[in-house]
């Protein structure tokens, strides 16, 4: 198949009509129903349930970050947990120590993750595979060690952690607390995955993703790769800190056992559950990590660990690509019996 056949055949399928609509029409009216279903949602639902899908979309930018770095550009992490913890930690000392509004606290831990993700990608250039998880992992290891150290817990509140208040509605909006906050994060999130799609949409991202896929090739090529891995770690952390500030803040506390190692297995899990190298799928990815646990505890709390083992590996099996090739199953045989309707007519 030549270049231009195959440039062809994607136009065909992006002008091919379902119910009057072609695949760009369907995506952006699927898109409209779920940003209005996510606007509506916290006025059904309680305090406690609007906290939880709140954690939802904050795991969800979480699983984002660590996606753009293993999905899109093929390093392998098993430290999220650390940046996560960098993000939640800066923002609670900022808010704690500084009394700094803690929507400012946001960005400036975003900028926190950025530069730390940026410096351990340095070393991280002559590592690859098992090797750069190693290392990831020693990392994720030693944060929650490093939190409790006694020369730092003038400002980290050593063990104990902080505890924080986060800020109302501001100018009298009729909304409580976790309504606004479920607002704030789900405008973060949007931004995030916005920043996301574009990014791997962009020059930059097919650099990326040349690189993941062949990085002798791309640095044939003349793409820059031990930039472009340093800055995707770096945009990785970011995002991932932006998730962790948020936690801190939606939570109102931070403490060092919060941000261990299982916490980035958790990530990873929500990432191959979502879908790796799908953006969408890490909001299906959040919501397993938080739900799925919690539903495994309701059914036996001695088993917990096992039942939800069992719903892992029952999930892997029946979707070996995740939530992204369960859509893409379904996309394909929704198209398939339109054309096969289409031509009876």
């Amino acid at each position: 198949m030549t270049a231009d056949t195959e440039v062809t055949g994607r136009a065909m399928d992006r002008e091919r009509r379902i119910a009057g609509l072609t695949a760009d029409g369907w995506r952006k009216a699927v898109m409209a129903l779920i940003l209005a279903a996510a606007v509506a949602l916290p006025f059904g639902l309680g305090s406690f349930q609007t906290f939880q899908v709140t954690l939802v979309l904050i795991y969800a930018i979480a699983i984002l970050g660590l996606n753009i770095l293993t999905g899109f550009n093929g390093q392998f992490s098993l430290g999220h947990s650390a940046f996560f913890a960098i993000g939640a930690y800066t923002s609670a000392i900022l808010m704690d120590r500084y009394e700094m509004t803690s929507y400012l606290t946001i960005p400036i831990a975003g900028g926190f993750g950025f530069v730390a993700g940026f410096l351990f990608g340095f070393p991280a250039l002559r590592l690859s595979g098992l090797y750069l998880a190693l290392a990831t992992f020693a990392l994720s290891v030693a944060t929650p060690q490093l939190l409790k150290y006694n020369h730092f817990e003038e400002f980290t509140g050593g063990v104990q952690g902080i505890n924080l208040l986060k800020d109302s509605a501001p100018f009298d909006l009729p909304f409580s607390v976790d309504q606004w906050w479920y607002f704030v994060t789900l405008a973060i999130a949007l931004l995030c995955f916005w920043m996301a799609r574009n990014l791997v949409h962009s020059r930059t991202g097919r650099a990326i993703m040349a690189i993941r896929d062949n990085p002798i090739a791309a640095a044939t090529m003349g793409v820059n790769t031990a930039l472009y891995k340093t800055l995707t770690f770096g945009v990785s952390a970011f995002l991932t800190a932006v998730a962790g500030a948020l936690s801190a803040i939606v939570v109102e506390y931070v403490a060092p056992d919060s941000f261990t190692f299982l916490l980035s297995v958790y990530f990873l899990i929500g990432l191959v559950v979502g879908g790796v190298g799908w953006i969408p799928g890490a909001v299906i990815g959040g919501a397993f990590v938080l739900y799925v646990p919690n539903l495994a505890e309701g059914i036996s709390t001695g088993l917990a660990g096992v039942l939800f083992g069992v719903i892992i590996l029952l999930v892997i099996y029946l979707m070996p690509s995740g939530a992204s090739g369960l859509v893409r199953l379904a996309v394909t045989r929704l198209q398939r019996g339109f054309d096969q309707d289409n031509n009876k007519a």
